[in-house]
């Protein structure tokens, strides 16, 4: 697959929760760091998503937002 956005993150699925439509998937990237991925369950099931896959975290945003205490 190829595809023009930039910030592509590989990782690998650590947790998949499932809630009424929407799915939370927990992503290594190494380092201690984890990336979090809200999407359809429809989209789990039709990416077969489950613990242990490798992935690709495609990140497109058009804010980054940066708060401070």
């Amino acid at each position: 697959m190829r595809i023009s956005a930039r910030n592509q993150i590989k990782g690998t699925v650590v947790d998949v929760k499932k809630g009424a439509t929407t799915s939370h998937i927990r992503v290594d990237i190494g380092g201690g760091q984890i990336v979090t991925s809200s999407i359809t369950n429809e989209a789990v099931d039709e990416l077969g998503i489950k613990a242990g896959d490798h992935v690709t975290a495609v990140i497109k945003a058009s804010d980054v937002m940066i708060a401070v205490d």
